[in-house]
C-alpha cells in the first residue's frame, strides 16, 4: 500500500487543518467547561462540510464500507479514506467538538451500510445519533433487550438506550432492537426514530470525563410507533446471514473511532515536542541508546502513533476497495485507542506541572482520549473479535 496521504485529498485535509486550529482550539475549553452547552459555532461550520460533500469526497460520517453504484474495481481512495483524513485533522482540534458536528453522527453511518436507495434518499440531510447500548447489554450488542413488535404498518418500540452519543441534539436515532428474542442475533434491527415521535423520551444527560462538548443522552422508548418503512435494510429475518448485516456498520465506523485517536495523539505529541524542542533531535541522527530520557519516551510515542495511523489508513482504504476489513477495523481501532490514551497520559505526565494544569489542554486531550479506547467496542472486545478472525472461530465458539 502507498504510505502517503493520496494527493487528491491534500486540500481537504488542509482545510481541515486550519478548522482545527482556528475554530475548535480556540473554543474548546469554553465548552469543555460549559458541558451540554450546544456549540453554535459548528453550525456554519456544518453547512460548509455540507457543501463540499455534495462535491465529492470529503468528511462524511455516512461513509458506506460499498459505496452504492460504484463498479470500479482499481486501487481506490474513497469517501473512507477522505473521512478517516479528516477526521484526524477535526479531533488534532477536539474530539467533543468534532463529535457535535451536526449531520456527522454515528447514525449516519449505519444509515448508509444498511439502507435501501429509498431510504438513503428519504434521510439524506438528517442528524442521526445511533442507540445500541442498553443498561444490561455493554460490548455484548447481540445481548439487545429492546424489543420491535409489528402491528399492521407499525412498529411499536419498547425500552431504553444509555450513552447515546448526540441523542438529544440529533434530528433522528438509529435504534437497534430485536423482532424475536427466540431467534437471538439474527432477528437484531436497526430503526429510525425521528425526534419528536410520541414515546421517545430524553431521560437525561450524562456528565462525563471527557468530550464534554459532546451531548450523551439517555432514551427511554415506551410504545413508541414508527412506519414499517423506517427500518433499515432487508425487513426479513435471515438466521443464515445472523447478525452480518447490522454489523456492517461497525466494520465502517470503527475506523473512523480509531481515526479520532490518531488525532487526539497528534496534537499532545506536538504540543510535548513543541514543550522539549530544545532537548530533542529534529533530524534524528542521535543513536535511541544515546538520547535522552525524554527524547526516547518521544521517539517511542512517535513510532507508536505512526503504526496506529497506518493501520487506520489500511482498514479505510480495505472498505473503499469493498475488501471485508472486520479484522482490520478491529485491529485498527485497538491499536489506535490504547497507544491515544498511552500518548496523552505520558504526555502530561512529562510536562509535569504544565501538563496537569489548566493553561494547557494536555490534561483535556488526556480526559477525552479514554472514551476513544471504549465506545464502538472496547479495547477487549475488539481483541476477542481480532482472535475469532485469526482462529476462524465463532461467536459462539470463542468468548
Amino acid at each position: 500500500m502507498n504510505l502517503q496521504n493520496p494527493k487528491k485529498f491534500k486540500m481537504l485535509v488542509d482545510q481541515a487543518h486550519e478548522v482545527a486550529l482556528n475554530v475548535l482550539r480556540p473554543i474548546s475549553r469554553k465548552y469543555d467547561k460549559a458541558e451540554h452547552a450546544y456549540p453554535k459555532e459548528l453550525d456554519m461550520l456544518a453547512a460548509l462540510v455540507d457543501g463540499m460533500n455534495q462535491a465529492g469526497d470529503g468528511m462524511n460520517a455516512g461513509a458506506a464500507v460499498n459505496k452504492r453504484g460504484d463498479t470500479s474495481t482499481g486501487n481506490k481512495n474513497g469517501v473512507n479514506m477522505s473521512t478517516a483524513l479528516s477526521i484526524v485533522e477535526m479531533c488534532y482540534g477536539d474530539t467533543g467538538l468534532l463529535l457535535s458536528m451536526p449531520r456527522q453522527g454515528l447514525g449516519n453511518s449505519a444509515i448508509a451500510a444498511v439502507a435501501n436507495e429509498e431510504q438513503l434518499q428519504r434521510f439524506n440531510g438528517v442528524w442521526a445519533a445511533m442507540a445500541i447500548t442498553e443498561p444490561n447489554c455493554g460490548s455484548d450488542s447481540a445481548a439487545i433487550r429492546t424489543t420491535a413488535t409489528k402491528v399492521d404498518n407499525e412498529y411499536i418500540l419498547n425500552g431504553e438506550k444509555i450513552f447515546v452519543t448526540s441523542g438529544d441534539r440529533a434530528d433522528a436515532v438509529v435504534m437497534w432492537a430485536t423482532l424475536d428474542k427466540k431467534l437471538g442475533r439474527a432477528a437484531i434491527k436497526s430503526f429510525v426514530v425521528t425526534k419528536g415521535t410520541p414515546g421517545m423520551t430524553v431521560e437525561r444527560l450524562e456528565y462525563k470525563l471527557g468530550i464534554k462538548a459532546s451531548d450523551t443522552a439517555t432514551i427511554r422508548f415506551e410504545n413508541c410507533r414508527v412506519p414499517a418503512s423506517n427500518l433499515l435494510g432487508n425487513t426479513e429475518i435471515d438466521v443464515a446471514k445472523g447478525f452480518a448485516g447490522v454489523m456492517e456498520t461497525f466494520d465502517n465506523t470503527r475506523p473512523l473511532v480509531a481515526a479520532m485517536a490518531v488525532g487526539c495523539a497528534k496534537a499532545a505529541l506536538e504540543r510535548i515536542k513543541e514543550i522539549f524542542k530544545d532537548q530533542l533531535d529534529a533530524n534524528y541522527a542521535t543513536p535511541y541508546l544515546q538520547c535522552s530520557h525524554i527524547a526516547a519516551q518521544t521517539y517511542r510515542m512517535e513510532a507508536e502513533w505512526e503504526a496506529a495511523r497506518l493501520l487506520m489508513l489500511k482498514a479505510a482504504w480495505m472498505a473503499d476497495n469493498k475488501q471485508p476489513n472486520s479484522r482490520e477495523a478491529s485491529i485498527s481501532k485497538a491499536k489506535a485507542g490504547r497507544v491515544c490514551n498511552e500518548i496523552t497520559l505520558r504526555c502530561v505526565e512529562l510536562a509535569a506541572s504544565v501538563g496537569y494544569n489548566e493553561d494547557e489542554l494536555l490534561e483535556k486531550w488526556a480526559r477525552d482520549s479514554k472514551i476513544l479506547d471504549i465506545f464502538e467496542g472496547t479495547q477487549q472486545i475488539q481483541l476477542l473479535i481480532i482472535a475469532r478472525r485469526e482462529l476462524g472461530k465463532s461467536s459462539s465458539e470463542l468468548k
